[in-house]
């Protein structure tokens, strides 16, 4: 499996994306990091009808990048492309460019799991597995046969900020834990196969203010290793834990009864939120609109 087109090359992805898990050097124009996603005029369709169109924006190395917009502008639609979960919807079409580190990620010779390993996915409502909260970690790592199952066990839950939760209880089965607990299990889940940038569709709209600032100091801390992508419906949320921020709308074609998502402005967080370009994205982030 390969992300180019040359035959002679047979390295996985992992192999390739020489870039992984470290740091990116602090100095210099927000707008020269290092890219991980460059998406070029990205739409998506269902059944013909499109539910995101010609969206371009680059997506930085070790920065919590937010999506945000009202219901029904595409946040989620697009964030799935970004790991090809879209190709699990039969009458999903994505069309125009995404890059991975400079790679096609939607390239003929790209094994979908393999991107997955590397994009890790945290779901609006925790899914633990009905397993012990050991297992829940391990589970991944056992597929895809790594080694070092019980380190890579302890340090994800570190990573997650739950370790000293739940190290006396490991056996116990994950349902028994709170929903806040759940959710960031479900992130030390994504963390113990190694991913380099981890998806997160409104990790916090099921959860309380207590369990909500958690995964944000958790996500504040998880940059330094990981690059975030982050739906999300609440703004305050937003300004607070990310970098830069997309907006997107629902434009309307009433002749044709359809209705899809649209970027309008993407920037660093605290211009969007305090110095906007377009009326619309002050109109909504000042509560003018929803």
């Amino acid at each position: 499996m390969t992300l180019t087109p040359e035959p002679s090359r047979e390295k996985g992805l992992s192999q390739q994306i020489a870039v992984k898990n470290e740091p990116a050097p602090s100095d210099g124009d927000v707008w020269t990091k290092d890219k991980v996603f460059e998406l070029k005029d990205v739409s998506v369709s269902y059944g013909g009808k499109a539910a995101v169109k010609g969206v371009t924006m680059d997506i930085f190395r070790n920065e919590v990048t937010a999506l945000i917009g009202p219901s029904g502008c595409g946040k989620s639609t697009l964030l799935r492309c970004l790991n090809r979960m879209n190709d699990l919807v039969a009458s999903a079409s994505v069309e125009g460019e995404i890059n991975y580190h400079g790679n096609d990620l939607y390239g003929a010779k790209v094994d979908p799991v393999q991107v997955r390993k590397m994009i890790g996915m945290v779901f609006q409502k925790p899914n633990p597995f009905p397993k012990s909260i050991y297992d829940n970690i391990a589970f991944g790592p056992r597929v895809l046969g790594l080694k070092d199952i019980d380190e890579r066990v302890e340090t994800a839950l570190k990573g997650a900020a739950l370790w000293d939760e739940v190290k006396d209880r490991l056996k116990d089965n994950a349902y028994g834990m709170s929903g806040g607990q759940q959710q960031r299990l479900c992130i030390a889940r994504t963390m113990a196969v190694d991913p380099e940038v981890i998806l997160m569709d409104e990790p916090c709209s099921a959860l309380d203010p207590i369990s909500t600032g958690k995964i944000e100091d958790l996500m504040t801390e998880l940059k330094e290793k990981y690059s975030i992508v982050i739906v999300t419906h609440n703004m305050q949320q937003a300004a607070r834990v990310s970098d830069k921020t997309a907006f997107l709308i629902v434009e309307l074609d009433s002749t044709e009864n359809n209705r899809w998502g649209q970027l309008i402005e993407y920037d660093e967080t605290d211009k969007v939120f305090t110095n906007p370009k377009d009326s619309r994205t002050e109109d909504y982030v000042t509560g003018k609109v929803g």
